[in-house]
């Protein structure tokens, strides 16, 4: 086993949006940066488009069991852009302003959509995010927007960080893109961060935290195995005067609490006031004649009216109707058009049986073999923060139970009534628009059997102004921890409404000068003022004002 201690300036603990974006901006400050990532380092050309487990797209992946919510994140150099369906929408205004289950404003006062503007743009820029126009729509996209327009409702393309140009509308990008047009972080900010002399070393899973006697902090991690994630190879230490977390929100509050024993107390809402984002899904059935005869749909002779679930992209087209500040907390959500492989749905889908849903038998047959005239529409609500991480493992962030992908993790999630409002509510709003007239028939996801589900979990270490019911202050530093900063999903007080990779990417880049500011506190030589990975300096006009502004201490 490894004894020697390493030593650099900035550690940060996962690549995904938190992550990445931190490394680059401090190694382009001239900070000595390592980042530690969990999964494998894989090549575009490995990316396996077959959805079959065992190949790569089950070592990118990480699917942890629950009780009563699962949890899929990425689990590979790249993280969650690597795996997400690169939709980029911004949070609504309302978002900002929501109370939730503690009763008050959750989001700091410093933090509002007029004063992420900025931090959005430098995202749009650096990625790039563009809209979606009609033409780049898939077969999916536009039958639910055609859909929504017969019921009364809009519908809208999608922001996205595609370049559609290269976009061979394969739809795999889920599994990882083979062809880089999806605008994942190994295309931009990671390739920078290196370029800046970051160290990204992979297949390196933090375990826990302890602190040297001048203020340092040490990293402890093992190196596991590339092909069976239960074995461990080796194990080290890294010392870094400054700390970013970011290995996801199912992981880095399990982090913090292994770490309590070495560093002292944890903050409450550490591993507390978990959210799914709201997530549900329904997967509607689409009667193929009927598809023709209202909606006017054709593809050619002897071809379906739809019948192409699988061509095109993920989603394309989304309903924003209910993002409307002006309703009840709880009853606002955004409704996606979206694409699950058969292999998901399979999993996903739920067949109509004599006594209630059932995932076998002739009736899911039946439902199996109509795959191609699926159309899965996924919501995105507002929770209440249900969600409690219990005693964490004692390595990793769950008990795994596979060699890969599966594992058992110590969430436990109680919906509450508010929850399950949105959740009815949006259900009811997906069968007022595809049953009408008979279009299709719409299967809902139930929690009977497996419970709730989230690909966009948040908040279980959140920022926010009362120390009682938040883990960071908002700045992204640990309260009662100077030096370590949360820059991932765990750090986003609750559910947007819609899906939250820009959101997430624009509050990393926000947390950025605080963490520069910490970092020359503690003695490391570093500047902030990096232009976009590209080297385009646009979305920083934006910005350098709110930096003038802040105290000195934050610039």
């Amino acid at each position: 086993m490894t004894s020697a201690v390493e030593r650099t300036d900035v550690l940060v603990v996962g690549s995904g949006f938190g992550g990445a974006i931190a490394a680059y901006h401090l190694a382009a400050g001239g900070a000595r940066v390592t980042v530690l990532e969990r999964g494998p380092w894989l090549r575009t050309e490995e990316f396996t488009h077959d959805y079959k487990l065992g190949s790569s797209y089950t070592r990118i992946f990480d699917f942890v069991v629950g009780d009563g919510m699962s949890v899929l994140g990425g689990n590979c150099v790249g993280g969650g852009s690597v795996v997400y369906f690169a939709a980029m929408p911004r949070a609504p205004r309302f978002v900002f302003d929501r109370r939730g289950s503690i009763g008050r404003r959750m989001w700091p006062r410093s933090v509002s959509r007029d004063t992420l503007d900025p931090w959005y743009d430098r995202v749009e820029e650096a990625l790039p995010v563009s809209r979606q126009s009609w033409q780049d729509a898939s077969y999916a996209g536009g039958l639910w927007a055609a859909a929504c327009d017969r019921a009364g409702r809009t519908a809208n393309p999608l922001p996205a960080a595609i370049d559609t140009d290269t976009c061979v509308n394969c739809n795999f990008m889920m599994a990882g893109c083979r062809f880089d047009a999806k605008r994942s972080l190994t295309t931009n900010y990671l390739p920078a961060a290196i370029a800046h002399g970051a160290r990204i070393r992979p297949l390196h899973e933090v375990q826990h935290l302890t602190r040297t006697e001048d203020g340092a902090y040490r990293v402890h991690y093992d190196v596991i195995d590339e092909e069976d994630y239960r074995l461990r190879h080796d194990s080290g230490v890294i010392e870094a005067k400054v700390l970013v977390l970011a290995a996801g929100a199912g992981a880095t509050p399990v982090i913090l609490q292994r770490s309590a024993a070495h560093l002292g107390a944890m903050p409450h809402a550490v591993g507390r006031y978990f959210s799914g984002n709201g997530e549900r899904l329904n997967t509607a059935v689409v009667d193929e004649a009927r598809a023709a005869e209202l909606l006017g749909l054709e593809r050619g002779p002897g071809q379906p009216a739809y019948g192409a679930n699988a061509i095109g992209r993920g989603p394309t087209v989304a309903s924003w109707d209910r993002l409307d500040g002006n309703l009840p907390e709880y009853s606002r959500f955004s409704l996606e058009q979206l694409y699950f492989p058969p292999g998901l749905g399979t999993i996903l889908a739920q067949a109509p049986g004599p006594s209630g849903p059932t995932w076998f038998g002739p009736e899911k047959k039946a439902l199996l073999e109509r795959w191609s005239s699926w159309l899965t529409v996924f919501s995105m609500t507002e929770d209440d923060n249900e969600g409690v991480f219990g005693a964490p493992p004692a390595t990793g962030n769950a008990h795994r139970i596979s060699q890969q992908m599966l594992g058992r993790g110590t969430l436990s999630y109680r919906p509450t009534r508010n929850t399950w409002r949105g959740w009815e509510e949006s259900d009811a709003e997906v069968r007022e628009i595809l049953e009408r007239d008979g279009l299709a028939r719409v299967l809902p996801w139930t929690n009977d059997l497996v419970g709730a589900y989230t690909v966009h979990p948040l908040a279980s270490c959140r920022m926010g102004d009362d120390p009682d019911t938040s883990a960071l202050d908002d700045r992204n530093e640990l309260r009662g921890h100077p030096g370590i900063f949360v820059t991932d999903g765990s750090a986003v007080p609750g559910a947007l409404t819609v899906n939250p990779a820009m959101t997430i990417a624009a509050t990393a880049e926000r947390a950025v000068p605080g963490i520069v500011a910490a970092a020359r506190e503690r003695g490391v030589d570093v500047a902030y003022g990096a232009p976009a990975p590209d080297g385009g300096t646009a979305g920083r006009a934006g910005v350098l004002p709110l930096l003038k502004a802040a105290p000195a201490s934050s610039a």
